[in-house]
């Protein structure tokens, strides 16, 4: 009998702690969420590599398409002025649909969506997928991983260069 006394107190502990937990508005960390996606946006198509950064925790990594990851928020940073500046020069907008998938786990959240780029005429040149993870420091949510990709197939590799004609031929 004791120990079915002890199994109905802790049960009944477990679900007044679980009680005691913070109701989060997930409707307003899921806006939160939507405006890093837009504040992304606007900071890359207006070239501002150092407000797409912040964005980003300090520890935050990148894993873009067909490059290695980048670490750190001056990485990122980097990196993404490196690839606003030849977005740039092609005259590409790049274009984050809003998503509502989002999910919540404590000070953790993910985000999944799509993405657009288009060239200056306005057509699409590509689309596809990311997947972030967000972390809350200080009550800000900052994203802390931060992946994409493609819905195009990769490019053929390059042809190899065709040998030199005027060279003799060794043998």
């Amino acid at each position: 009998m004791n120990i079915l006394k002890s199994a109905a107190i802790v049960a009944a502990s477990l679900v007044a702690l679980a009680a005691c937990q913070p109701k989060v508005d997930t409707a307003a960390e899921t806006s939160a969420i939507q405006e890093i996606n837009k504040a992304w946006g606007t900071g890359y198509n207006a070239g501002d590599a150092d407000a797409v950064a912040n964005l980003y925790t300090e520890d935050a990594m990148i894993l873009p398409p067909g490059a290695p990851s980048v670490a750190g928020r001056a990485g990122i940073r980097d990196f993404i002025a490196s690839d606003i500046a030849a977005s740039g020069a092609a005259g590409l907008t790049f274009n984050v649909a809003e998503s509502d998938d989002v999910g919540f786990s404590g000070d953790v959240a993910w985000q999944n969506g799509t993405f657009t780029v288009t060239d200056a005429s306005g057509a699409m040149v590509d689309a596809g997928k990311y997947l972030s993870v967000f972390q809350k420091l200080d009550g800000k949510w900052l994203l802390y991983r931060d992946t994409w990709n493609s819905d195009n197939p990769p490019a053929p590799p390059a042809e190899p260069a065709a040998e030199d004609a005027s060279k003799p031929a060794a043998g």
